[in-house]
């Protein structure tokens, strides 16, 4: 009887939630709305050579010989881009990121292209058509690596927007602006149409802030190339060359109502989508515009039933009856369903802390895919655990598996990581994909980052790091940081910023990780004094002398990896030819500003580079670590501000050729001295106990 009751009261609330929702479906406008936060492998269709890849859309193969192709991926719904009857087109905008890599440097050709067709089945040719067209009509703001001659292309790098036809109605040269498609940087495009001014404008920029003037402007006679419903997507193709064309981000938005329109996408918070059937945590909103959760909602202007003609007030009180009954049946369901699970297991404390993880492990499938946690598979040793190579059972995928020290503190900066990062989307973050917790053990798995870790990279390589890479990876690093700081629900604070704990990727773009020392604490909140951690040469003074983390002790951490990138020396280095006399552990930020008080700022250059860097482009990046690494947190930039200072969208400020004193007392420089002089591992971590009165005990050192 309770079985029967059950399922009568079921179908009566369905069938009363599909009233309601068609009867509101009838008062409201068009709206579709959707990112990669939230979308889910069926929201999406894969034609041609399209393929999803370590969470970003691959619209070509990854063939290390020449090759010609064609692949495309479409939002698997269609949107109504046309009111039925009066013909008044949708406003819409995107957001998305994009790289294009060249897996063998002699050889390029092809392109991706933005793409509204009404055919979501059909492909076009490969090469210089980038998969566009099939015999189907189309709109395309297309991104193009090769100079066709056939489709009166005015370079190999330019940007134009296509109307059912390949040659383009307008284009524009990416160099003017200073972007190359061809460099495999992370590129950023918006482009907004106006239903109302019938004006396509579309923006570009490395930089995650979207410029303040547009590359592109047209007006658009949408009668001649908009369907009622169209599908939206990206196509790219080869030409006879081994480029990957990879969607790392996107974000959609359309309505029929202008204002809901009006505000650009977010800038991405995250370089993956779903790629399983369960929709995880979406990002972090960082407008009120912003969508958190793919959803379409239906409305239509024109009355098709006696109910609407008789006025707002009958659907009010329609939807209200609706509701009313809606919530009695199911406050009653909620009932029966209490009295028949009323022993349900509650979560443990750690799952509650981690229900927004992707992914639990099972510490089999882990302990296989390490080989029983072999020592030769070891890569890497984290500040409170070793990190493994793995490779899944299940799918085959290479994985980097951190298996956390048996200590207390050991376990509870793991706890705190997974706590952390699990809410975190950036693409310059590393991606954790599950957790496990059994047998004791407490293990994390990240995706493998095939080129390790930053320091090893500038040190330990045969092959110096050449300088664009450098510079990528300093830009992913600051926008990584200026995520943390300014963009998440909450700040966080990574406190140790340093070269080993930034992963890249087989693209060379950067992934900060190890959060076990990060804290999280609400924006403009006056943080609370702490047990002072991390690595000498990348701490903050005032943070040594203080114990507090502010996002401007992260800012000194960043400016002392910027010097250690650009010179190739480490923040604090023993017998180091040029600096003080042998023995004495010797400060980066120190030398440096001492060759800028001289007007010797560009000798400080890395000497493995042997020249071949921009020196414009060098200077600028030395003068924004130095200011980083200001004594006076007051005076460091903010990390948005960074970024911003990088890709030369603003200036930066002026450097004193004489570094400013520190504020802090003369015991207290004197322990700073002291400090970093008795560290005899500069990589080492280390933690340092401060009192109220900010003052030390040399036995604080552990």
């Amino acid at each position: 009887m309770l079985k029967i009751s059950f399922t009568i009261i079921v179908h009566f609330t369905l069938f009363f939630v599909f009233f309601i929702v068609n009867v509101i479906t009838i008062t409201t406008t068009t709206t579709t709305e959707f990112d990669f936060g939230s979308l889910t492998l069926s929201s999406l269709k894969l034609l041609g050579d399209a393929h999803l890849k370590n969470g970003t859309v691959s619209l070509t193969r990854d063939l290390a010989v020449p090759n010609s192709g064609a692949g495309r991926v479409l939002y698997s719904r269609p949107i109504r881009f046309r009111q039925s009857g009066s013909h008044s087109p949708t406003s819409f905008n995107t957001f998305f990121s994009f790289s294009i890599m060249k897996l063998n440097p002699s050889s390029i050709g092809g392109g991706l292209a933005f793409l509204l067709s009404p055919d979501d089945d059909s492909i076009g040719d490969a090469g210089g058509f980038l998969g566009l067209g099939g015999g189907g009509s189309f709109v395309a703001v297309e991104f193009d690596t090769r100079m066709d001659v056939e489709f009166k292309d005015i370079n190999g790098n330019h940007v134009g927007v296509n109307l059912n036809t390949m040659v383009s109605t307008q284009v524009c040269d990416l160099g003017e602006i200073g972007i190359d498609l061809k460099s495999g940087d992370s590129v950023n495009a918006w482009i907004e149409f106006d239903g109302s001014t019938k004006g396509l404008v579309v923006w570009v920029s490395y930089s995650n802030l979207k410029p303040k003037e547009p590359i592109l402007t047209l007006n658009l006679d949408v009668d001649q190339f908009f369907n009622d419903f169209m599908y939206v997507g990206f196509s790219g193709s080869t030409q006879g060359s081994t480029e990957v064309h990879s969607v790392e981000w996107w974000s959609f938005s359309s309505s029929f109502n202008s204002t809901a329109s009006s505000a650009a996408p977010p800038p991405p918070v995250v370089s993956f989508m779903n790629p399983t059937a369960n929709p995880i945590m979406p990002p972090p909103s960082l407008a009120p515009s912003a969508s958190s959760n793919a959803q379409q909602k239906e409305r239509k202007s024109t009355c098709h039933s006696g109910l609407c003609k008789q006025g707002l007030g009958a659907v009010a009180g329609v939807v209200a009856a609706g509701a009313f009954v809606l919530a009695l049946f199911a406050g009653a369901l909620i009932w029966v369903y209490s009295k028949k699970f009323k022993h349900v297991k509650k979560l443990g404390s750690l799952g509650s802390e981690i229900i927004k993880i992707p992914k639990q492990f099972s510490y089999m499938e882990l302990k296989v895919a390490t080989e029983c946690f072999n020592a030769n598979r070891i890569i890497g040793h984290g500040a409170f655990g070793t990190v493994y190579k793995g490779i899944l059972p299940e799918n085959g995928d290479i994985v980097a598996v951190k298996r956390c020290s048996h200590s207390s503190q050991g376990k509870n900066e793991f706890l705190s990581e997974l706590s952390i990062i699990g809410t975190l989307r950036h693409r310059n973050l590393v991606r954790l994909q599950g957790w496990c917790h059994e047998k004791g053990e407490i293990l994390l798995v990240y995706d493998l980052m095939p080129n390790g870790s930053l320091d090893k990279a500038l040190f330990e390589a045969r092959t110096p790091l050449p300088w664009p890479h450098r510079c990528k990876i300093l830009l992913g690093v600051a926008s990584a940081l200026a995520y943390l700081h300014q963009e998440c629900e909450n700040q966080v604070i990574h406190r140790d910023i340093k070269t080993s704990n930034i992963m890249l990727d087989e693209g060379f773009n950067a992934k900060l990780g190890d959060f076990g020392l990060a804290r999280q604490t609400e924006h403009d909140k006056s943080p609370d004094a702490t047990v002072a951690a991390g690595t000498m040469g990348y701490l903050a003074p005032e943070y040594l002398l203080t114990g507090k983390a502010t996002e401007k002790t992260d800012v000194f951490s960043y400016g002392a990896v910027v010097l250690e990138v650009a010179s190739g020396r480490r923040p604090i280095e023993k017998d180091a030819t040029g600096f003080r006399k042998a023995g004495v552990c010797s400060n980066l930020v120190e030398w440096v500003w001492s060759l800028h008080h001289e007007g010797r700022l560009l000798t400080a250059a890395d000497q493995m580079l042997e020249g071949e860097f921009n020196e414009e482009q060098m200077r600028r990046f030395l003068l924004v670590g130095l200011a980083c690494s200001h004594p006076d947190p007051l005076a460091r930039p903010t990390m948005r501000s960074v970024v911003q200072m990088l890709v030369g969208e603003a200036e930066v400020p002026i450097v004193q050729r004489t570094k400013p004193s520190t504020s802090f007392t003369t015991s207290h420089s004197q322990l700073l001295l002291s400090l970093q002089d008795s560290v005899s591992d500069c990589d080492g971590i280390i933690t340092i106990c401060t009192s109220s009165e900010n003052s030390f005990n040399g036995r604080d050192i552990v």
